[in-house]
């Protein structure tokens, strides 16, 4: 009870409630839900697993004699050899090791770079879409996707004459496109609210508010778009591997299977099976964890 009113004071508000509610962002939101879905926590504890795996490969901690001549053609799996020996008696299962940094290396450079160049042009499309800018990244995306991805590999490789970047040159130079879609749409959306009207209305550059006040808030797809890269640079890496167009010097799974057509003529399924065991597994922990990470992102699930 109010002394001076002789009103009954409203009930006070706990003031750790309220500190916790306005930290409970979007971000914070899609985190606990994330946490939840236990295949998503699955995939993400395996891809740890084959990064962990991929560090050691680069830090020269296990996988150095990938290359070396370890034993007879063709020895069965033992203490000494896992996986077994291919026919040239080297060893499958640091072979098998060693592709999985590749593998990492391949997948987080497209993935990176892809993402970036995706989230640039998209912006740049998005802020200024029925403009020249627009216009031309639209165009560019259309010429890209009428050029078979393969037959653009080959195109690149032939033209860089053999460098050990041609690969994921080509992959870059077409897995931004759908980034630069999504970020286009989504600016196109962005650049109408009141805090971007307001940042114009106070004269704040194009390109700040592009970049400092509107890239930002299309993060959530960047994140999504970039796990969805890191898988199909994998799978291409393979593919183009195979076929002699991927990895030059090194290993890789592509590689492994590429060799192991003799081997598994001649009834002998170690290199095959462990190459694409290993990619099965990995391609589908990253699926299961860009699932959940996009379940978990999607600003109308998030609530």
């Amino acid at each position: 009870m109010s002394a001076s009113t002789g009103m009954p004071a409203p009930a006070a508000i706990p003031a750790p409630a309220v500190v916790a509610a306005r930290r409970q962002t979007l971000w914070s939101k899609a985190a606990w839900k994330f946490r939840r879905d236990r295949a998503g926590m699955i995939g993400l504890a395996i891809v740890l697993a084959y990064f962990v795996a991929a560090l050691g490969v680069w830090l020269g901690w296990w996988a150095t004699g990938w290359a070396e001549i370890a034993g007879g053609k063709w020895n069965p799996p033992s203490a000494e050899h896992w996986f077994g020996t291919n026919l040239i008696g080297q060893d499958i299962f640091q072979r098998s090791l060693y592709s999985v940094a590749t593998a990492f290396e391949v997948g987080m450079v497209v993935a990176v770079l892809s993402t970036l160049l995706g989230a640039v042009l998209g912006a740049l499309a998005g802020f200024f879409s029925g403009r020249f800018t627009d216009e031309f990244v639209l165009w560019l995306m259309g010429v890209l996707d009428s050029i078979p991805f393969y037959l653009l590999v080959a195109a690149i490789a032939f033209a860089l004459a053999g460098n050990p970047w041609s690969m994921h040159v080509a992959m870059v130079s077409t897995f931004w496109i759908t980034t630069s879609r999504l970020v286009r749409g989504e600016v196109i959306k962005l650049k109408n609210l009141e805090f971007v009207e307001a940042a114009h209305a106070i004269g704040v550059p194009e390109y700040t508010i592009i970049f400092r006040h509107i890239v930002p808030n299309t993060l959530h797809i960047l994140l999504v778009q970039s796990t969805i890269t890191f898988v199909a640079a994998i799978k291409s890496e393979v593919i183009l591997s195979f076929l002699g167009l991927g990895v030059k010097d090194g290993m890789s799974w592509g590689l492994m299977i590429s060799e192991s057509t003799l081997e598994v003529l001649a009834g002998f399924f170690n290199n095959f099976l462990a190459a694409s065991a290993l990619m099965f597994v990995l391609v589908m922990a990253f699926n299961m964890f860009s699932d959940a990470l996009q379940d978990a992102l999607d600003p109308r699930k998030v609530s």
